[in-house]
């Protein structure tokens, strides 16, 4: 029973000071979206579910719920925030060719269509985030809209 009570109390100092430990925060600026928004001129229902669904773990802004300040759980939130952020960035938006903005809603629409995005994970502690057909509905029309601006695009390129 005492080397159970030492491990506990070991794990639960291993706890304590890992609390002051944690992964970088991804908080940039709000204006890092805005040549998105304006490139993509989402309506404003589509750009409040951008906003509750998809920009935390999608673009270089992100609201940290009070749990992030516990470890591990910041660690995991930062994974699916790098992951998020790889696939497809908002932040970043103006990096991308017009084939590759394209292919990125090509994926946003396969995605929230499919009921994959947004993660169910996420919609666990963000109910807000979590999307009804009228939703999902008009996401993927938004979507469709600025594909088709994309492939005009393209075509005179």
């Amino acid at each position: 029973m005492k080397l159970i009570k030492k491990i506990l109390v070991f794990l639960l100092f291993v706890f304590v000071v890992a609390q002051f430990f944690g992964p970088e925060k991804n908080e940039g600026e709000m204006t890092s979206i805005e040549p998105f928004l304006a490139e993509t001129a989402p309506p404003d229902d589509v750009k409040m579910i951008l906003k509750e669904s998809c920009f935390d773990c999608h673009s270089s802004v992100t609201r940290y719920p009070w749990y992030n300040n516990i470890t591990p759980v910041n660690y995991w939130l930062a994974d699916h925030i790098k992951h998020g952020k790889g696939h497809f960035d908002v932040s970043k938006w103006d990096e991308y060719s017009i084939k590759k903005k394209d292919h990125k809603l090509e994926e946003l629409i396969e995605m929230v269509e499919a009921k994959t995005m947004p993660l169910e994970s996420y919609t666990w502690a963000h109910k807000e985030a979590r999307l009804t057909e009228d939703q999902i509905n008009s996401v993927v029309t938004w979507a469709k809209m600025v594909r088709i601006k994309y492939s005009i695009e393209s075509e005179v390129e």
